[in-house]
């Protein structure tokens, strides 16, 4: 695919506004991922050549909440690890099956979060985390697990259930959980890269200025979401939430 200045001017915009927005509440591959299918590249490539700039973006955020004090390290230890694996087993399956049985599980899944979220006025409004213990362990590595999968395999969604899972599973706010759960979604994000690039299915062309712009997005989203606080995020990740709920209803639906 040759360059065209016209797609690269495209990606760019569309390419730093999902990272910014993902920093804050997760939902960034609802704009990046259509952005490179609109662009006439091929599905597998789109897949992989987002997970490259992603991949950046989710770097470029998670190290501005790390040095902003907002990452809890030790309750991240085995959710990490278990990450890295379903991020790579979820990329080495989206190269051999359709992604239609896990966008309907997704589907579902956005939709109760969307009318949990409404239902419940306090969720994630206060930070009312206390202890680590065996069964939050377990919890949270088991889901950490499920969603790097789905993050591996497909992606747009999996940031706004990430953060829901720290809201419950951890008692985080918005804030602190949209700060560890976008340290998970590096992590299934890269791993899963690694199995792209070793299949060969990225274009490098357009995948590395819009991996540098997507670091530069997470990092500005990061620093915006704090200095909005809680409520702020919360309604952007209703809206996300809603947005990524009608983006996969058109891919399942409208094809």
């Amino acid at each position: 695919m040759e360059f065209d200045l016209n797609i690269f001017i495209f990606l760019s915009f569309s390419c730093f506004l999902a990272a910014f927005i993902d920093a804050i509440a997760g939902g960034g591959g609802v704009i990046s991922l259509p952005a490179y299918m609109i662009s006439g590249i091929p599905l597998h490539y789109a897949l992989g050549s987002n997970k490259f700039a992603v991949t950046f973006g989710c770097l470029g955020s998670s190290l501005k909440y790390i040095l902003l004090g907002k990452i809890n390290l030790k309750i991240l230890k085995y959710p990490i690890i278990i990450s890295f694996i379903g991020g790579i087993l979820g990329a080495k399956t989206a190269t051999l099956i359709k992604e239609d049985i896990l966008e309907y599980i997704v589907l579902i899944l956005l939709i109760f979060t969307l009318i949990y979220t409404l239902l419940n006025k306090n969720l994630g409004l206060k930070n009312e985390f206390i202890k680590i213990n065996k069964k939050i362990n377990f919890l949270g590595t088991f889901w950490s697990f499920i969603l790097a999968f789905y993050s591996g395999f497909f992606g747009p969604g999996s940031g706004g259930l990430m953060m829901l899972m720290f809201i419950k599973i951890y008692k985080y706010d918005f804030v602190t959980a949209s700060a560890n759960a976008k340290i998970i979604s590096f992590i299934s994000t890269f791993s899963g890269l690694l199995s792209f690039i070793y299949l060969g299915k990225i274009n490098y062309l357009y995948s590395i200025p819009m991996g540098i712009l997507m670091f530069l997005g997470g990092q500005l989203g990061a620093k915006y979401a704090i200095s909005k606080g809680v409520k702020f995020i919360k309604v952007i990740f209703i809206l996300i939430s809603f947005l990524t709920i009608v983006g996969i209803c058109i891919n399942i639906f409208i094809k």
